[in-house]
């Protein structure tokens, strides 16, 4: 009965046993994924100190674990079995980091964003290596290897006799200077308060007028540096900075020949030699001088007042069955004044009449009588007229069509409405020529025109229709003086 007894025991123990072992299985292989999850693999250059199982953390919270290393085209693949319920973006980093200086390391993973999300399967690709335990060696050593050097010539230095001795002078130096620095901080305490508290305040107020003169200075000193790499050229050539000091040189002198020519010239001009030196001199000079510069400032400003205003015209002659056309050019130096130039071409031409007083002998014709002759010829009319506005009336004086003759106008409507009735050719016929037009601008600078002509004289009364094209050109305003100086010469 007691080896039963003690044979239950034992298959009990075992029994319990094994099934907290069962739990610790499932526990661990819960907390590792326990087959659960996602996997994805990455390349590594180096997989030291990654085993198998080994975790694998986002922020330093594990999400998964190694699940297979091995060797593929000569790099370390890595396949990752993730946690289902953590999702890697497009952008996810797989990299290792470096655990303890004991050599062990810690796969790292970042979720990163955007779409699509990691899936079993697919590739992560990796951070840029970090610094492995072996690099740290390497820069210690170097660290020592320095430090050893400084030792060897602080040992050199100091430790010989001589260098005891000159180190024991320096400090005695030292400590003098300590201690006069130390009196004259004290005797003069209230100075350097006063000078401190200037330059606290100066370098708080100009803060920002310092950082900028640092910037500048630096921008110089890089500008220096890069002069200075570029000096000395190949085969003997001067270097760049060496070939400006050279140019500045030749400058210099030649800025100082210029200025002793300066020199010379104003001591010339001071005296009153020479025609600049009359003109500073000579008031007479100077008021001529400056009686011109006002006459052809006020010729200038006049000029740029004037408005040149050009028209071509069309005219239609129901009765005559011809077309008349006009060249017309109007100077206007003032709104109420301008002048009128035209050049008229008209198909029945000029009519000119000659009187001849004859006397004859002749019994059958009267001792003294007159003959008028009429002769038309194919020849430009013009006209040259000046004009004056008064209100919306403007009256017009001088010749017209190549005769003498008078006219008025009436502008209505904003002057897009005008009324003209010109008087001309008294010598023509035994009646003055009169005509009466009427213009409309039913489009901007474009005219329509009508009226009658000949009133006067039914014989060669005609009606007509035309259109003209008015608008300013500026141009013209500088090419009249040159006309007028060329007429001059001529």
């Amino acid at each position: 009965m007691a080896k039963i007894s003690q044979a239950a025991k034992i298959g009990l123990f075992v029994a319990i046993t094994a099934g907290a072992g069962y739990l610790v299985f499932r526990t661990v292989g819960t907390q590792m994924g326990g087959g659960k999850g996602y996997v994805v693999h990455a390349y590594l250059k180096d997989a030291t100190g990654i085993a198998k199982h080994s975790r694998v953390t986002i922020a330093g919270i594990p999400v998964g674990q190694v699940q297979d290393i091995r060797l593929e085209d000569g790099r370390a693949r890595i396949d990752v079995r993730v946690n289902p319920e953590v999702k890697l973006h497009e952008s996810s980093r797989l990299g290792v980091k470096s655990a303890s200086l004991l050599g062990e390391n810690v796969v790292v993973l970042t979720e990163g964003v955007g779409e699509p999300d990691k899936k079993d399967g697919d590739e992560v690709q990796t951070l840029p290596d970090a610094r492995s335990v072996e690099d740290l060696k390497e820069t210690v050593g170097r660290i020592a290897d320095l430090v050893e050097q400084v030792a060897k010539q602080l040992a050199a230095s100091i430790g010989s006799e001589q260098g005891g001795r000159n180190m024991k002078a320096i400090l005695q130096n030292l400590a003098d200077a300590t201690e006069a620095i130390n009196i004259t901080v004290r005797e003069n305490r209230a100075v350097i308060h006063n000078a401190l508290t200037n330059v606290d305040r100066i370098s708080a107020n100009s803060a920002p007028e310092i950082e900028k003169i640092l910037v500048n200075v630096r921008v110089i000193t890089e500008d220096v540096k890069t002069m200075l790499a570029a000096q000395g050229g190949k085969d003997g050539e001067s270097g760049e900075l060496r070939s400006t000091i050279e140019r500045v040189n030749r400058a210099s002198k030649s800025l100082e020949s210029a200025l002793a020519h300066v020199d010379n010239v104003a001591g010339r001009i001071d005296r009153g030699e020479g025609t600049v030196g009359r003109l500073t001199k000579d008031e007479a000079l100077i008021n001529e001088v400056q009686g011109v510069a006002e006459g052809v400032n006020d010729y200038v400003d006049s000029l740029r007042r004037l408005q040149t205003i050009v028209g071509l015209r069309s005219d239609y002659n129901f009765l005559a069955n011809t077309i008349k056309s006009y060249v017309e050019l109007r100077l206007q130096p003032r709104e109420d004044k301008y002048y009128l130039i035209q050049l008229i071409n008209d198909p029945r031409g000029k009519t000119s009449f000659t009187q001849t007083d004859v006397d004859t002998t002749n019994p059958n014709d009267p001792a003294h009588y007159r003959t008028t002759t009429t002769t038309t010829t194919d020849a430009f009319r013009f006209t040259v007229q000046f004009a004056k506005r008064i209100g919306p009336f403007t009256g017009r004086f001088g010749i017209m069509e190549s005769t003498g003759g008078i006219g008025l106008d009436t502008d209505l409507l904003s002057d897009r409405f005008e009324i003209k009735q010109d008087l001309f050719g008294f010598g023509e016929e035994i009646r003055p020529r009169y005509r009466v037009s009427i213009a409309y601008e039913f489009i901007k600078r474009l005219w329509l025109i009508g009226g009658a002509d000949y009133i006067f004289l039914p014989n060669r009364r005609d009606y007509f229709l035309g259109l003209q094209l008015r608008f300013t050109d500026d141009d013209l305003k500088t090419i009249l003086p040159f006309a007028s100086t060329g007429a001059v010469g001529k």
